[in-house]
């Protein structure tokens, strides 16, 4: 089962007319069984760093990864686990919330394009540009026809990463209300995730039906085959975060990052340092 492409398995497709998240059971655990992710875990990880590392040397692209989601679908825990391979000195990873007074004074892109990823670096997004035509679709704090815009500004923004050698990943996490109630319990109960808890998040809760029907919107307007969107399960944790490693390991395998090959005269340097160590 590991072997199987989980692009192709969980790539968001417009084909059939009108996405919607309802068409994806957000308990399913298509293409694996618990068993054997566990299993492949530390082989992924292996790989994550070597591809990394790799991608680092070479210093000639990048890669950005989206994560959108609900509250408590395990945007963190992902970053924390599925990206465990990762070596932090080559990524950076930014939380993008409610727009500060400043960033508000500009285009609703100016404070993403800051933290792009450099050559050979990955940026990972926990929250992301989306919630710029999410949030306000929800709330009503900008009409239909801005929402709109911001899309095919955010079509453009992606293509122009993707032209200047950014590979864009975008995953959304897709939990569902009982799992996210069960788990929003959790963290009251628990002391070591109370923190975690806003009481905001059962204001939010309300607005449910608006958020999946937004988001819908904004995951087919935004779906480009240059910069596709990905629906991760979320209920079952091991799954999500085999699903996003795989995601991950995928990408950078079809990227194929290569060591350079530096011109260097290997003999005359190995003879220098070897007579060097005898001396010492």
């Amino acid at each position: 089962m590991a072997s199987q492409s989980i692009r192709q398995r969980l790539r968001l497709r417009t084909e059939a007319g009108h996405v919607t998240l309802e068409s994806v059971d957000p308990a399913g655990t298509p293409a694996m069984k618990k068993r054997l992710a566990e299993e492949a875990t530390a082989a992924i990880q292996r790989q994550l760093t070597d591809l990394q590392l790799r991608l680092w040397a070479e210093r000639e692209r990048s890669l950005l990864v989206v994560l959108q989601a609900m509250d408590a679908a395990g945007k963190d825990a992902v970053i924390l686990h599925a990206m465990a391979g990762l070596n932090p000195q080559g990524v950076r990873v930014m939380s993008f919330k409610v727009p500060t007074p400043e960033e508000a004074r500009h285009h609703f892109l100016w404070r993403i394009r800051k933290h792009l990823p450099g050559p050979g670096e990955i940026a990972i997004f926990n929250r992301s540009h989306y919630e710029d035509v999410i949030v306000p679709r929800v709330r009503q704090s900008a009409s239909p026809r801005l929402v709109t815009q911001r899309c095919r500004q955010i079509n453009e923004f992606e293509r122009q990463l993707v032209a200047s050698g950014t590979t864009v990943v975008k995953i959304f996490l897709h939990v569902s209300f009982q799992e996210q109630t069960r788990r929003l319990i959790e963290r009251l109960q628990d002391p070591a995730k109370m923190w975690k808890f806003d009481e905001n998040d059962i204001a939010e809760r309300m607005h449910w039906d608006d958020y999946q029907a937004a988001i819908d919107v904004a995951l087919e307007a935004c779906n480009p085959d240059s910069a596709p969107w990905y629906i991760v399960p979320a209920d079952k944790r091991w799954y999500r975060n085999w699903a996003v490693s795989r995601i991950l390991v995928e990408t950078l395998q079809e990227m194929s990052p290569q060591f350079p090959q530096p011109r260097l005269a290997t003999k005359k340097f190995l003879k220098e340092l070897q007579t060097r160590a005898v001396r010492g």
